[in-house]
């Protein structure tokens, strides 16, 4: 029994009063807790600080196995069978990205074979190889950057197959809507791709928000990211941003039904 829990307890064998501060009666020798209470520091901020989640420590969550930088409603929806796997797709999209770059500005004309520029004439490879073609280097850093962070978090919460079928599906469908929209389409680049596995994986933790739970990413820098993606064909004529548009709601699309679907089987 505690009374003037800042002055003194009392001892439960002898009736003592005694300091709040130590292990043991004086008196009787008995033990009174295992461990002396932590004196209050001086200064000491009266709430503790909220840790906040940043792209930056998403590493550490995946390793480690908590929440692997999906939040809860990302691990409801995913698998864990694929979160101590290397990321191998998104290994081989960023790796072909960076290939294709360097092929591209060695033999220039090889961009005039892979991006989209007019209208597709029966170059049905286009709709693929576009999302490999740059011209532009940070249109080029900032979209093989994206699709390599949110790939590899969607490929640890849904393996390889989705993120392939989302990077060339997504990608693919983008530049089929610009070519079929526009009388002179010009669709070279990942940014609808991009989009698409951005969307997808946040789309669990938009959900969450919006339904007042908790969640743990960082939606304020998938957001900044996504906004950059779709701000840049504004200033580079290369990128389509109707492509990018299809892309964000296909994975978009995807991510809710998924998220939706695991949500009705539990």
């Amino acid at each position: 029994m505690t009374s003037g829990a800042d002055l003194f307890v009392v001892c439960k064998q002898c009736g003592s009063e005694v300091s709040p501060y130590i292990t043991e009666c004086p008196y009787c020798g008995s033990r009174l807790r295992r461990r002396a209470p932590k004196l209050p520091r001086a200064h000491a901020p009266s709430r503790s600080r909220r840790r906040r989640v940043g792209l930056g420590s998403l590493w550490r969550k995946s390793r480690s196995g908590s929440a692997r930088g999906l939040g809860r409603a990302g691990q409801r929806a995913g698998g864990a069978r694929w979160s101590d796997s290397r990321p191998y797709a998104t290994i081989a999209l960023v790796a072909a990205s960076c290939g294709a770059w360097v092929a591209v500005h060695a033999e220039p004309v090889l961009y005039l074979h892979m991006a989209i520029i007019g209208p597709l004439n029966g170059a049905w490879w286009k709709l693929f190889t576009s999302e490999f073609a740059y011209a532009n280097g940070v249109y080029a850093f900032v979209a093989i950057v994206a699709v390599a962070i949110f790939g590899w978090l969607l490929e640890c919460r849904h393996g390889p197959a989705v993120v392939l079928a989302l990077f060339f599906g997504a990608g693919a469908t983008g530049a089929l809507v610009a070519s079929a929209v526009y009388a002179e389409p010009i669709v070279s680049g990942a940014n609808a791709a991009a989009l698409a596995l951005l969307s997808a994986w946040a789309a669990p933790d938009l959900e969450s928000a919006r339904s007042g739970s908790y969640y743990e990413g960082d939606l304020l820098g998938a957001g900044a990211i996504a906004a950059l993606l779709l701000a840049i064909p504004f200033a580079l004529p290369e990128a389509s941003w109707l492509a990018g548009v299809t892309g964000g709601a296909i994975g978009l699309v995807f991510g809710l039904g998924r998220y939706r679907l695991a949500d009705a089987e539990r």
